[in-house]
């Protein structure tokens, strides 16, 4: 869908009802989970000072409070120079729900949120919206205008290919170079896991990396119903599957997201598991928490 096309007042609607509901959000405690869950955490250094009843302990300067024989504090000052990129999965797999809601309904969600908060916090924000190949790249900047421009690509982009590619995505964000940014990549991440291992590596070094997966309940448990007719979103390709072989089939899907785990724990990326259907914003606020506790 073009740019210039107007949003359906069915989408402005939820486009608002999310605008108000992260606004609620950013007035609890997510707003500072999420400035002090990232490298360069959108504070920069003004002084030290005598610690105060309420500060964060975390920015105790253990060298100054042994010198000056009492506890003294870094003080911060928010900086206005941190960039998030994310990383938006747009293939045809994700239309695929045993849920009222697809999976591409909830990624457009959550990227709508992350945008929101992103801009709330003065943030520069970008998105790179894939398949097998990119399908849009909005660079990063900061305005009212710019961030109605990704939520209109979160919520209406038509992708012109149907198939997978994070290895693509990856070397896409690679080659930007845009070091120390922080970035959100919102897929179910089935694809070739040895095509896109190195690169995630290579991410991983370059970016405040974060992967987001989106998992339906159904693909980690799926139901002895006996024969189904299938199709695959990406190839076309039609297919019948004997349910009765339940145990083999949840093996082959568990074996995929344990693969994928496992590849995530050994470059020490950060990976958030959300379930299609249910609430994310307690999954998110405790990501960012756990975040926090690792890094004091």
């Amino acid at each position: 869908m073009s740019e210039k096309n107007v949003l359906s007042s069915e989408l402005l609607n939820q486009i608002k009802q999310i605008k108000i509901f992260t606004k609620r959000l950013m007035k609890s405690s997510l707003s500072g989970d999420y400035l002090s869950a990232f490298k360069g955490s959108g504070l920069e250094f003004d002084q030290i000072r005598d610690y105060q009843l309420g500060d964060d302990v975390r920015f105790i300067d253990w060298n100054a409070s042994a010198k000056k024989n009492k506890i003294m504090i870094k003080q911060h000052i928010e900086e206005r120079d941190r960039t998030v990129i994310l990383v938006v999965d747009v293939s045809a797999s994700q239309n695929y729900s045993s849920k009222k809601e697809l999976k591409k309904e909830m990624i457009s969600k959550v990227a709508a949120v992350l945008t929101f908060i992103s801009s709330e916090n003065k943030d520069k924000v970008g998105a790179i919206f894939f398949s097998d190949k990119i399908e849009k790249w909005i660079p990063p900047a900061r305005g009212r205008v710019h961030v109605s421009r990704i939520l209109k690509n979160i919520f209406c982009l038509k992708p012109t290919s149907k198939k997978t590619n994070i290895q693509q995505a990856l070397n896409f964000l690679v080659g930007l170079k845009k070091r120390n940014s922080v970035v959100f990549f919102l897929s179910d991440w089935i694809d070739d896991i040895d095509a896109y291992s190195k690169i995630l590596k290579v991410a991983s070094c370059e970016y405040d990396f974060v992967g987001i997966r989106f998992l339906d309940e159904k693909e980690k448990e799926f139901p002895n119903v006996g024969f189904i007719d299938m199709q695959d979103f990406e190839t076309g390709q039609s297919f019948t599957i004997d349910t009765k072989k339940q145990k083999e089939i949840n093996l082959f899907f568990s074996k995929i997201y344990i693969e994928q785990k496992e590849l995530f724990q050994k470059y020490k990326i950060d990976l958030l598991d959300l379930s299609v259907g249910k609430n994310f914003i307690n999954p998110m606020i405790n990501f960012f928490r756990q975040r926090i506790r690792r890094q004091i």
